[in-house]
């Protein structure tokens, strides 16, 4: 599918009254997983164009544009609205925040497996394992709070174990910026991937900041602000990804074919007739948005669609999936690697005074205090043993114990072994 060949909904008829905004909630008993993870990427897409329209507003003068901006900025922020009104009020914020993870983990192995740039894929890869262990640490801690198995909200698609363990993922922020690619250089699928990724994680960075303060015990919060703040890296890592020299118009025509893609993919991929329904929907109005925004990127630029997007035509569906063989591939080959500037380099081979070690005394100088080990000590002397749902034992012998947490692996030289990430 080209959406530049397709009639969109114009802007005008796109804006919907109250009842028309209300949605049918799922029922969090029978809906899919990945129609759960679906509704997250979208609300998170949503956000990401409406927040990228703000800032391009504050930093224009013609106010001409700063109401075109204006006008799709309204109808995507009525669509991101619907969209976060799917999940029912009877899910708790950690039942959801275990397909916010499912969806991290999902979501970064595809994007992953399909691309084509070695060094994205590295940047996906290594922030996989990391994402991987936040699923565990949660639905340790949805255990212990509500007695729920987070395998059933996972339908068991994701194996739940730990990855790289998260006292690992705090480096010195300098460690998370990458080199940005460059649109015009890169294939379809690499640009789509830097934005879709970083429009993900930002979502997921958001909502743990905001519900931090309203989890209802320390250790839940701890928890939350932990990760946040890892999040937070991840941010930082994937938007350095995305190309830099792309002008403000230009990033814009990106956005709204990002978003077609995706409600594009959603559509076709979707199992709940009500939920596909409003993919459709939204996809009609995401036409609507890029054939505007290629208007504006030839009224003030003088340049047309094809200059920034030499064919429109959609690369296959993104489909989220279960992907277990390739997270433990991963995790069998990764785990001791860490950031290094603009790469990635083994534990083993950074000198002893490098940042990583530095910043790893500053906010963990014992791991006593480190709320991502207490909750899984805290499980162990509940239970006598951790929570996991796994096919088979962790590809890392370090990592198999399920009554002591490691806090070495991905932290500390020779803690477990490691070879080498690998090209598509």
């Amino acid at each position: 599918m080209n959406p530049f060949s397709e009639k969109g909904q114009s802007i005008s008829s796109s804006f919907q009254n109250w009842k028309e905004l209300y949605p049918k909630a799922y029922d969090k008993r029978e809906v899919d997983p990945y129609t759960k993870t679906r509704i997250i990427l979208m609300n998170g897409t949503e956000f990401e164009a409406n927040w990228f329209s703000h800032n391009f507003a504050r930093h224009v003068k013609d106010n001409d544009l700063r109401r075109e901006l204006s006008l799709t900025r309204a109808v995507e922020k009525q669509q991101q609205l619907k969209i976060s009104l799917l999940k029912p009020c009877n899910e708790s914020a950690l039942e959801h925040t275990i397909s916010y993870e499912q969806l991290a983990v999902d979501l970064t192995a595809e994007l992953a497996k399909r691309e084509c740039d070695c060094y994205v894929k590295k940047a996906l890869d290594f922030a996989l394992l990391e994402d991987f262990d936040h699923l565990y640490r949660y639905a340790n801690l949805l255990e212990m709070e509500q007695g729920i198995l987070a395998e059933r909200l996972v339908g068991r698609y994701t194996e739940i174990m730990p990855g790289r363990p998260t006292i690992a993922h705090h480096r010195y922020p300098i460690d998370n910026v990458k080199r940005a690619i460059n649109s015009k250089d890169s294939d379809k699928q690499t640009v789509l991937a830097t934005m879709i990724i970083t429009a993900a994680e930002q979502q997921t960075m958001n909502y743990y900041m905001n519900i931090t303060n309203l989890a209802t015990n320390d250790l839940s919060r701890r928890l939350y602000q932990e990760i946040a703040l890892v999040e937070e890296e991840h941010v930082t890592q994937y938007e350095s990804l995305m190309d830099s020299s792309a002008t403000w118009l230009e990033m814009l025509l990106w956005h709204e074919y990002t978003e077609c893609y995706l409600y594009w993919s959603c559509y076709k991929t979707e199992t709940d007739p009500y939920v596909k329904a409003l993919w459709l929907e939204h996809l009609g109005m995401e036409i609507g948005h890029l054939h505007k925004a290629s208007e504006l990127l030839e009224k003030y630029e003088k340049k047309c669609w094809q200059e920034v997007i030499p064919d429109g035509e959609f690369p296959k569906p993104l489909s989220l999936h279960e992907n277990i063989d390739y997270v433990r591939e991963i995790l069998g080959t990764t785990v001791q690697f860490t950031g290094q500037l603009e790469d990635y380099a083994l534990l083993s081979e950074i000198p002893s005074d490098a940042n990583f070690y530095k910043f790893q005394s500053i906010i963990n100088p014992t791991t006593e205090i480190v709320p991502s080990h207490l909750v899984i000590d805290t499980h162990i002397r509940h239970y006598g043993k951790d929570y996991r749902y796994q096919v088979e034992q962790s590809p890392v012998k370090e990592l198999r114990s399920r009554t002591q947490d490691n806090t070495n692996v991905g932290r500390k030289p020779d803690a477990a072994h490691s070879t080498n990430f690998f090209c598509n």
